[in-house]
C-alpha cells in the first residue's frame, strides 16, 4: 500500500504568466502578474488532483508498506528514481542497489522491478520502504496544458468560478491524461 507522497523540491510551472495574460485576454503587465502566478499553481493542482498526475518537474517522497507495492508506482509520470531506502532485520537504514531493480515507465504506468536473478531484501516488520524520485512532465502535453489555461481563464473572470461550472471541454481535454479511471 502506498501512502500520500511528500513534494521535496516544487513543481516547475509549465504555464507562464505570458500565455496565462492571453488566455485570460489581459494586456495589463505586472498590475495582474501575482494574481494569474496564484492562478498558473491552482489550475496545475487541480490537473494534478483531477488525473491523479504530476505536471510540472517535481521530486517527491512515497511510502510502501513492501517491495512488491512497487509493481504499480503511484507517483506518475516518473522520471527517474533517486533512491529506495528500507529498513533491513537488524533495524538499519539501508539504500537499495541499482543493480537490484529497474525502473518502467510509460507516462501514466511505472513500476519498479526486480533485474534478472535479483531478489528483494528482507525488511523489518512494520517499517516503510521510502521512494525518492523525479516525477512529472518536462512540458506539459498540449491538451494538459490548454485545460490549464481555460481554468486559469475561469479564474480569472470569475473569482468564484467552479461550483456549478461545466465541465464538458475540461473533461475532454484531460479524458486521455487521467489515471486509474
Amino acid at each position: 500500500m502506498w501512502y500520500p507522497a511528500t513534494v521535496t523540491i516544487a513543481a516547475d510551472e509549465l504555464v507562464t504568466i505570458g500565455q496565462a495574460r492571453q488566455q485570460a485576454r489581459t494586456d495589463i503587465d505586472a498590475d495582474f502578474d501575482a494574481e494569474l502566478t496564484r492562478y498558473i499553481t491552482v489550475a496545475r493542482n487541480h490537473v494534478e488532483a483531477y488525473c491523479g498526475i504530476r505536471i510540472g518537474s517535481q521530486t517527491v517522497v512515497a511510502k510502501c508498506d513492501a517491495f512488491e507495492d512497487m509493481a504499480r508506482v503511484e507517483e506518475v509520470p516518473l522520471v527517474s528514481v533517486t533512491s529506495i531506502q528500507y529498513v533491513d532485520t537488524d533495524g538499519a537504514t539501508q539504500t537499495l542497489s541499482t543493480s537490484v531493480y529497474e525502473v518502467r515507465s510509460d507516462d501514466l504506468e511505472a513500476s519498479i522491478v526486480l533485474k534478472y536473478a535479483q531478489s528483494w531484501p528482507a525488511i523489518q516488520p512494520g517499517s516503510r520502504i521510502t521512494l525518492t524520485a523525479v516525477v512529472g512532465y518536462a512540458a506539459a502535453p498540449p491538451a494538459v496544458l490548454h485545460a490549464m489555461l481555460l481554468r486559469i481563464a475561469d479564474f480569472f473572470k470569475d473569482h468564484e468560478a467552479m461550483a456549478s461550472e461545466d465541465f464538458t471541454t475540461f473533461d475532454a481535454l484531460l479524458a486521455n491524461h487521467r489515471r486509474g479511471v
